[in-house]
């Protein structure tokens, strides 16, 4: 049995989690390699608690540089040097582009990523009155849960802080419920609890515009809404190596087999 490269791009929770189960389930004589850009690795689901200050940047992040894909080659070009691979699991996961809606990168706090999540702990810090708008940029995003556990940790920080009655939560979000993935049940009972809290859902709203001279967000086909502060999950994309790469649909995502992870390429998979 000859010897094969399996090279994973992508040092998240999907690629490290693919990299111990190849390494559990091949034979020895395969080699896997784990390649990514980050010298630490951030723990996303943790991101809520650095901002609501129960963790800190240290308890959350872990030591682990230009990066591309030749698929002809089968070889991975990155700053330390090229790699050449049988096969290619990319788990690169999706990028942020708060960019691509005018407005929302210079007014928006997030907690999609670690400096994120610790600038918005010090931001709700100083926060005693007003309206909190959390929006959900567009579809898909990752983490269908978080902008629901979020609003209702910012709602039970302020409840903590004695200010609930003087801070407005709403929260806007293009789906037509909570995490619709899961089914209309648990989207109703998730719509239920954030209710529950004292914050308003606004579903179906596409947002377009934020204006920060104004403070305002503006939807499509919708009215126009004021915030003192304003909290984004930011549109997502698939990363631009792999639509480079010519593995990106028109729609800019890889398309997988749902059973076996295999794109277009016999050579490459993709993580959801």
């Amino acid at each position: 049995m000859a010897a094969k490269m399996i090279v994973i791009l992508g040092g998240g929770v999907g690629g490290l989690v693919a990299a111990n189960e190849l390494r559990r389930l091949v034979h020895p004589e395969h080699r896997i390699v784990l390649i990514e850009k980050n010298r630490q690795h951030a723990f996303a689901p943790s991101f809520l608690w650095l901002m609501t200050g129960d963790r800190r940047p240290e308890q959350i992040s872990r030591d682990v540089q230009q990066l591309g894909i030749d698929l002809a080659a089968h070889r991975v070009e990155t700053s330390a040097g090229s790699v050449t691979y049988d096969f290619l699991v990319v788990a690169l996961g999706a990028e942020l582009a708060p960019g691509s809606v005018p407005g929302l990168a210079e007014s928006a706090q997030t907690f999609y990523t670690l400096d994120g999540a610790a600038k918005l702990r010090t931001a709700l810090q100083d926060f005693a009155s007003g309206k909190v708008a959390i929006v959900v940029a567009s579809l898909p995003f990752k983490c269908p849960a978080a902008p629901y556990e979020g609003a209702i940790l910012i709602a039970d920080l302020f409840q903590r802080r004695g200010l609930r009655d003087k801070v407005d939560i709403h929260l806007f979000t293009p789906e037509p419920l909570p995490m619709p993935v899961a089914g209309p049940e648990l989207g109703n009972a998730v719509k239920k609890m954030v209710e529950g809290r004292g914050i308003a859902f606004h579903p179906l709203q596409k947002l377009t515009e934020v204006n920060p001279a104004t403070h305002t967000i503006s939807f499509e086909g919708k009215e126009s809404f004021a915030y003192d502060m304003l909290i984004a999950v930011p549109p997502h994309r698939s990363p631009q190596v792999v639509r480079e790469a010519g593995l990106a649909n028109q729609a800019g995502w890889v398309p997988v087999d749902s059973a076996t992870l295999a794109t277009k390429d016999e050579s490459v998979y993709a993580m959801k």
